[in-house]
């Protein structure tokens, strides 16, 4: 290993990415920051063009995610995660002994991690155990769940608490957080959240629509029968799908 590391940041959410180059060159300046992607397509083509030493990559990106890009790693490439899932569900990561990072990043816990990375460095851990790690980690019912989600609101980006999340509603383009701090924007679709939320806690109620049963107030049936939601600290109300209409025949 030379003493001046190759590294290659992916995040899609760019000044996450700055802010994590920064943050190592302050606590490792020998390193050498070779390239920063915005999703993982453009990560797991710059690994492999490149063959960094070390790749953060975030979990959560468009085209494929953090574990996908690391499975696809053919080289010597080190992965560290950068990741919003709970600390629970990083026992996954513990156990399978992968570096992983936890959002919102900070200096302490990334002080950790670059002292970590300069003591193993140069023995990364078997192909073999990282294969099966990822393998394991990939099957849909081991997923993580999120905990927090970054999300804009103008010019600005915030890191929620899915739980003050009312519910999430999308368009086109993107999906409005409604939570209890007010409503910011993301880009996830809602099938990919419903994917890495709770499916106890959040409910898909129609095509467009996720709510957080903690925040479930009360249910209205109207003349033909059509259902609709009432959320605690929201003014209107949100309908439900003929589709989604069983899961509420207990309420």
């Amino acid at each position: 290993m030379t003493a001046a590391p190759r590294v290659l940041i992916a995040d899609d959410e760019p000044h996450l990415a700055l802010y994590l180059r920064d943050q190592l060159l302050l606590l490792w300046p020998q390193l050498q920051i070779v390239h920063m992607s915005r999703n993982g397509v453009d990560a797991a083509a710059r690994i492999a063009e490149l063959s960094p030493d070390l790749a953060f990559l975030d979990i959560q990106m468009p085209g494929l995610n953090g574990l996908e890009v690391a499975q696809s790693i053919e080289g010597a490439t080190r992965v560290v995660f950068v990741t919003a899932y709970d600390e629970f569900a990083l026992q996954a990561f513990e156990h399978a002994a992968l570096d992983y990072v936890l959002k919102p990043v900070s200096e302490e816990r990334l002080a950790r991690t670059v002292a970590r990375l300069r003591a193993t460095l140069s023995t990364p851990p078997p192909d073999a155990a990282m294969a099966q790690a990822l393998r394991q980690l990939l099957a849909p019912a081991a997923l993580p769940r999120l905990r927090y989600i970054l999300a804009s609101q103008g010019e600005r980006t915030h890191h929620l608490d899915v739980a003050s999340v009312r519910f999430f509603q999308s368009d086109d383009k993107y999906t409005v957080v409604a939570s209890e701090q007010g409503e910011f924007l993301i880009r996830t679709p809602i099938v990919e959240l419903a994917a890495q939320l709770d499916p106890e806690q959040f409910w898909q109620v129609h095509r467009s629509t996720l709510i957080n049963l903690a925040w479930l107030e009360g249910t209205r049936r109207d003349e033909a029968s059509r259902l609709f939601l009432r959320v605690r600290g929201h003014a209107g109300e949100l309908p439900v799908s003929r589709a989604y209409v069983h899961l509420f025949k207990a309420m």
